[in-house]
């Protein structure tokens, strides 16, 4: 389940209460959907990984690049914290406008490349090893359409989905940045030199949010916070070039990233009878195993059936619902984080990189109308952002927006 903007504190938002009798709850199910009992981190290789798909936590051994083809926070393995900032960048004219973007990107290149460097010139990056940061930069689709931006024909806003309680204050933005690191003290650091540099360039603060992970071995799913493992189906690097990576030559290294900020009813869910758990899901809790398989990656059989003829994957589970199966095999690649904001605000941070956000709105569609795990999740937050290609040593962020 996402989390969603800035790590403010919502004053009206409501005691945690299963939020099962609401319907309008039904759409919640969505992002999670995405994948609940996802795989921690089946990432895209690309000039940083050398071929090979990477799994788990990265080596302590040096900085991670930030140069490259594509940006490092997605193409690196994912990090046990996460940082997300929004900005808006104020109205003025067209060719103002583009100069402010121009700065706000080139202030952005250089701050973050000099933070995840193995010699951070600030202090407080020095004295606990490497940072190993990562991180990236993306384009809101309302920015793009009002400066005429180079952004693949496909990028739009995200509809409305049944359900949604959405607060626009946390929600959307011109600008997100993703700032992914092994400690919180990392993420405070960098992203109060990433907020002063973009506001310094003309950048408004819109909002952040922080989120993490439990402590996960190398290689294995981390778990969210109903304790079902999220993240298992994501896909293998030739599915990544297939569905997650843009297909033109002018946008074949950036992607899109949906965020959805999910508040989560852990205790209402906790609450269902022994086994439920399992038939809300689609998986073995314990394991992360498919009703219908014998280890925890065996594909899903969603036709499956029992000798009365009901489905083994109940027809209403979260993981039948969200089954590449219903959408031509396209995968999302599941890079979410759980986030805690309070004893009544606490749920996922659902962060998902796809070729086209329509893939998104197709499964959350689905799980809006049918999801058994929907009565016990509301999207409070929502942000669809253009990822865009890497920098060259010697490049800019955003360079391929003007041509």
């Amino acid at each position: 389940m996402p989390t969603e903007q800035g790590n403010a504190q919502d004053s009206s938002r409501p005691a945690a209460t299963r939020f099962g009798r609401r319907r309008a709850l039904l759409a919640g199910g969505a992002v999670l959907a995405a994948g609940i009992g996802a795989a921690a981190d089946e990432l895209v290789r690309d000039d940083r990984t050398a071929g090979r798909a990477t799994t788990g936590a990265p080596s302590a051994e040096s900085a991670i690049p930030f140069h490259g083809a594509r940006q490092a926070g997605i193409t690196a393995p994912q990090q046990p914290a996460t940082h997300l900032l929004s900005f808006d960048l104020p109205k003025a004219s067209a060719a103002t406008d583009r100069k402010t973007l121009r700065g706000v990107l080139g202030t952005l290149t250089r701050t973050l490349a000099a933070a995840a460097s193995d010699a951070p010139p600030d202090p407080r990056l020095q004295s606990g090893g490497v940072s190993r940061l990562t991180s990236l930069v993306g384009i809101g689709p309302a920015l793009a359409a009002r400066l005429g931006l180079n952004v693949p024909a496909s990028f739009r806003e995200l509809p409305s989905f049944a359900g949604d309680r959405l607060d626009p204050h946390r929600s959307n933005g011109d600008l997100l940045v993703q700032l992914c690191a092994a400690d919180r003290w990392t993420l405070t650091v960098v992203a109060e030199l990433a907020g002063t540099a973009a506001q310094a360039a003309g950048a408004v603060p819109r909002w952040t949010q922080s989120g993490f992970l439990p402590h996960t071995p190398p290689g294995t799913t981390p778990r969210n916070l109903f304790g079902s493992k999220d993240g298992i189906a994501n896909p293998d690097h030739a599915a990544a070039e297939q569905w997650v990576w843009a297909p033109s030559a002018a946008h074949r290294n950036g992607t899109v990233l949906v965020y959805r900020r999910i508040r989560m009813d852990v205790t209402g869910f906790a609450a269902l009878p022994e086994g439920e758990h399992d038939r809300v899901i689609g998986r073995r809790a314990r394991d992360g195993v498919p009703l219908s398989g014998t280890a925890e990656h065996d594909e899903p059989d969603i036709y499956a059936k029992n000798p009365d003829g009901s489905y083994v994957i109940p027809a209403t589970a979260h993981v039948r619902l969200a089954s590449p199966r219903f959408d031509g095999g396209a995968r999302m690649l599941r890079r979410s984080y759980s986030y805690d904001d309070g004893p009544t605000d606490r749920g996922l941070l659902f962060c998902a990189f796809m070729r086209d956000p329509a893939q998104f709105t197709r499964v959350q569609n689905r799980l809006a109308a049918r999801d058994a795990l929907a009565p016990f999740l509301q999207h409070r937050a929502s942000a669809v952002a253009y990822v865009l290609p890497g920098a060259a040593p010697a490049g800019t962020l955003g360079e391929q927006l003007w041509t």
